[in-house]
């Protein structure tokens, strides 16, 4: 059997007749950037996320770049991110002038220690951007403390997360700003490039808008330096014909991982942990492995899609030599990125296909 990494078929079957409405229903109004469609999913997208706010902007990579420049995060600032996420966390750092400072993971849940974070606080800090990462959430009250003694801005990259609580509450409604990814593999994915800022701060909103519609706040009136990043009618009209049935979309996520979490019986695997306070929505199932390398082959050769997230820590890629890092420096993000092993998961797996994955896993011995 054959089993992709990740498929779109079953939720494009599903939804088919409502995505070709869609694409139908921006064509015939010929109106393309800025128009009803967005206006529409920001307002129903902020309902999700149980803000007020919600910005739609070109990717998830521009989403936390704006929030940090409306935030005036620059030159010379700190801003505190985990070891171990994608990049483009600190890549949205980088981009405004400011230094990413790599804090370690609980290398349990792999997101952000919280109590790893006050020591690499410095007076150059100026915010914390904790990761939900694979659709986990972070530990977020003790961060939020943290982020209220030091006077620090706290900004959720929740590019994996939509719909995952800490605690019952949604992510994504803990800080001063978060940033969503739509990429098409995300659980909520556009039909190409998308994103969004979420917010509960009408000035925050607003500067985010103008700073992604080259800094104007009005046609031709320009009162920032701004970029071109904004979420265009297609996509916003794509995002909402699936944001209705994204809690079924998640919840079917939750069953297949529950179905790995009790199926799943090899001892040469570390399966996911879930802590009390988190309702996770399972964009990635990873596991880990001594001999990831060895594990990896062995399911390709049973016919498994499967990836690596993310098989080089932040401080060893070429680009970000400039932190003066060096290998052992960051040991529990190396340790992920050296034995982290992501499974088939998407929306739609029949049991057929959860079992022969289950039964793959089992059948792995390690040399």
């Amino acid at each position: 059997m054959n089993i992709p990494f990740v498929s779109f078929k079953p939720l494009e079957k599903e939804l088919n007749a409502d995505l070709r409405n869609a694409f139908e229903r921006v064509l015939d109004r010929s109106w393309y950037i800025e128009g009803k469609e967005d206006e529409a999913f920001e307002k129903a997208f902020a309902e999700f996320c149980n803000a007020e706010y919600c910005v739609g902007v070109g990717n998830g990579l521009d989403a936390l770049m704006l929030v940090l420049r409306a935030l005036e995060i620059g030159a010379g600032d700190e801003v505190i991110v985990p070891s171990n996420t994608y990049i483009a966390t600190a890549l949205a750092v980088t981009y405004v002038g400011a230094t990413p400072v790599l804090v370690e993971p609980d290398i349990r849940t792999y997101n952000i220690d919280p109590a790893k974070i006050e020591e690499k606080i410095t007076a150059k800090t100026k915010a914390i951007m904790p990761v939900h990462l694979y659709g986990q959430p972070c530990d977020m009250d003790p961060i939020m403390a943290i982020a209220k003694k030091h006077g620090l801005y706290v900004i959720e990259d929740c590019a994996q997360a939509h719909g995952a609580t800490y605690k019952g509450k949604v992510i994504g409604s803990f800080g001063d700003a978060a940033g969503f990814s739509f990429y098409p593999g995300k659980n909520l994915g556009a039909l190409g490039d998308a994103g969004a800022v979420v917010t509960n701060s009408e000035d925050l909103a607003k500067k985010v808008r103008a700073l992604g519609n080259y800094g104007s706040d009005y046609k031709y009136h320009h009162i920032y330096k701004g970029v071109n990043s904004r979420l265009d009618e297609l996509q916003a009209a794509f995002l909402s014909a699936k944001l209705p049935i994204m809690d079924k979309v998640n919840n079917n996520r939750r069953e297949t991982a529950k179905k790995y979490l009790e199926g799943i019986k090899n001892p040469a695997l570390t399966l996911p942990y879930i802590p009390e306070y988190a309702n996770p929505v399972w964009h990635i199932f990873a596991v880990r492995c001594k001999n990831r390398d060895a594990l990896a082959s062995y399911l390709q050769e049973k016919g498994l899609g499967i990836n690596k997230h993310y098989p080089i820590a932040i401080h060893l890629q070429d680009c970000y030599k400039d932190l003066g890092l060096k290998e052992g420096d960051l040991p529990i993000a190396e340790e992920i990125a050296a034995t982290q092993l992501s499974l088939p998961m998407y929306y739609g797996m029949t049991d057929e296909e959860i079992q022969y994955v289950i039964d793959a896993l089992n059948s792995y011995q390690e040399a």
